[in-house]
């Protein structure tokens, strides 16, 4: 037994450090889903665990990186699964598959730190509170041109003098944005109900692109 421990304790340390976070985390995105981002302060946060403000910020470098700790998840998830996506698959047909099976796991893995709903509700809170909108349309930015960097590796293209990578995500993120606030507004917080809705709008990307939409079936 004696012997063990050594290679035992750090596996324990991490546990409790993950259920730390994983609680401080929850519970600031319930006191700013419910009390207000900008009404909420750390030590309301810390309080609430009964841990230290010092605690929280071992973790969390401010309110706005809890604030967005699960979109960040999201995003990385989506990004692992488009660095697989088989390489004779077009652009539009690469990131379509890599959200879409993004979507079928991703669940699971915020479920094991928030509810859904509670990442719904964080959802709205973002898109309704001036300060965090503004810091996530600029990290919108920074994922689109994380995501049109790895399309052009994808297809052998350099961005500075070919447009299309970077055209190309700017549509699909486009309509990412949209199904996102839409899941965000329904009554359905599920991940079959984005995944479903995420699926239909991607299809219509191509037709609505279409030259002349009169002319469509």
């Amino acid at each position: 037994m004696t012997a063990e421990s050594p290679t035992e304790a750090p596996g324990l340390r991490a546990r409790k450090k993950q259920r730390t976070r994983d609680a401080l985390l929850r519970v600031a995105l319930e006191l700013f889903t419910t009390k207000g981002y900008e009404q909420t302060t750390v030590d309301e946060i810390a309080a609430a665990v009964e841990v230290s403000q010092r605690t929280f910020f071992r973790y969390f470098a401010s309110k706005e990186e809890a604030a967005f700790a699960v979109q960040e998840l999201v995003e990385t998830h989506f990004i692992a699964a488009l660095r697989e996506r088989p390489a004779a698959e077009g652009p539009f047909e690469a990131m379509r598959n890599a959200v879409l099976n993004a979507w079928d796991t991703i669940g699971e893995a915020i479920e094991e730190i928030v509810p859904v709903d509670l990442h719904m509700r964080s959802y709205q809170m973002i898109e309704s509170t001036p300060v965090l909108l503004a810091v996530h349309l600029r990290r919108s930015t920074e994922l689109e041109e994380t995501i049109a960097k790895l399309i052009a590796a994808r297809e052998g293209l350099d961005m500075d003098t070919d447009p299309r990578p970077r055209i190309a995500v700017a549509a699909f993120s486009g309509v990412m944005r949209l199904t996102g606030r839409l899941w965000g507004q329904g009554e359905d917080a599920s991940m079959e109900a984005i995944r479903s809705l995420t699926e239909s709008y991607l299809d219509h990307i191509g037709p609505a692109l279409a030259a002349n939409w009169r002319d469509a079936p």
